[in-house]
């Protein structure tokens, strides 16, 4: 996806491979990076193939040139850069674009979040370089993008977030994470048909099979197609519902870390401490206002035998 100063944009690893080689032919000084296979300089552009993905992200001066003349030609084989209308027609169709965020973090909230875009609102939203948010490293612009996108004339948005206390108790019902996802996005898009009742079509990151959301939807969503798809964020709607939600995410975090004194770690593999430090001096019975309980991490706390496969108590909450 392109903004402003950035292109971003999957590779396959032979596609890496091939465009390592261009920017050496081209003289580009290689320096170590974080995460990244490789990164690369020249002048005010930098090149970085990141590890995750993998994915290549373009910034600085002559970016366009490069992804036009260099980079679509010589190793995606495409031409989309200014063609996306053509390339992705519907992505500037009427539909809801559905994302979330903390479902990966021990601490904090589970917010879904949906977005509305038609034509003219996803250009406005391209424009205001509007991405996904897992590609945005400052919460400054999490929430600069957020206000933006809720500022866009026509846009529709839905949040729906679990704190801690409601999202173990909803889980313990659910029995497992998709079925609680499913429920999170019906419940966004039964709430975005209520602002615009015609949108005929609804569109996620993949994460369940289509029935599961399907039996959660009401009467109102029924009707609506179901579009789920791997990198879903590539479109700008789900990416606009993704920065919504990170930013209800990280403020929650934020607000959560003040009245604690200590920093909410993000994440799940640096978390165990800080869980540790918060039983010593809240009590263990606290702990689950903050975290998700299913977590391993939470029973190694707390010294307790692994987790026993949970139970489907859900009901219909309709």
């Amino acid at each position: 996806m392109a903004t402003l100063n950035t292109y971003t944009k999957p590779l396959t690893l032979p596609q890496a491979e091939r465009l390592r080689g261009l920017l050496e032919e081209r003289g580009f000084a290689f320096a170590p990076k974080e995460w990244s296979l490789f990164a690369a300089k020249k002048g005010p552009l930098q090149v970085v193939v990141y590890e995750k993905g993998p994915k290549v992200v373009v910034q600085g001066k002559g970016w366009q040139e490069f992804v036009e003349f260099l980079l679509e030609p010589e190793v995606l084989g495409v031409a989309e850069l200014g063609y996306e209308e053509l390339s992705q027609p519907e992505m500037f169709r009427p539909h809801f674009g559905i994302d979330e965020s903390g479902k990966g973090d021990f601490f904090g909230p589970l917010v879904i979040a949906g977005v509305y875009t038609d034509a003219e609102i996803a250009r406005e939203l391209i424009a205001a370089g509007v991405q996904d948010s897992k590609a945005i490293g400052s919460d400054a612009r999490i929430r600069s993008l957020a206000e933006v996108i809720r500022g866009t004339p026509g846009v529709a948005y839905e949040i729906v977030s679990m704190g801690p206390e409601k999202y173990n108790h909803l889980y313990g019902e659910a029995g497992n994470l998709n079925r609680l996802l499913a429920w999170g996005h019906s419940t966004v898009i039964e709430q975005l048909l209520k602002q615009r009742p015609a949108c005929p079509r609804a569109l996620s990151d993949q994460f369940a099979h289509e029935s599961v959301l399907k039996k959660e939807l009401g009467p109102g969503g029924k009707l609506i197609q179901l579009d789920q798809r791997t990198k879903g964020e590539s479109d700008v709607a789900v990416a606009a519902a993704s920065i919504l939600a990170r930013e209800r995410f990280i403020d929650w975090m934020a607000e959560a870390s003040a009245r604690l004194g200590l920093t909410l770690p993000r994440g799940a593999t640096v978390v165990k401490p800080v869980a540790k430090q918060i039983v010593a001096a809240r009590g263990a019975e606290f702990l689950p206002r903050v975290c998700k309980v299913h977590f391993k991490t939470y029973r190694e706390v707390m010294g307790l035998p692994p987790l026993e496969k949970p139970v489907n108590r859900w009901a219909r909450r309709k």
